[in-house]
């Protein structure tokens, strides 16, 4: 899973949201939540910082990690 659907998926639950609570409250469909949190990698990058908002972070270019 990659970091940003783990930040979400953790802060998410953290804070006692379903993905139906997380969706509504975000404005997002609940299937790209659903998708987002399984680390889909075709998502739209304008919806995970709508996503990311909510946590009041953004995703932003950075060097990629090797593993």
């Amino acid at each position: 899973m990659n970091k940003i659907a783990e930040f979400i998926k953790e802060n998410r639950k953290a804070a006692g949201l379903t993905q139906e609570d997380f969706a509504m409250r975000s404005g997002l469909g609940l299937r790209f939540v659903r998708d987002l949190e399984q680390g889909k990698e075709t998502v739209r990058m304008d919806k995970v910082n709508i996503a990311l908002a909510m946590f009041d972070m953004e995703a932003v270019p950075g060097r990629k990690e090797r593993g």
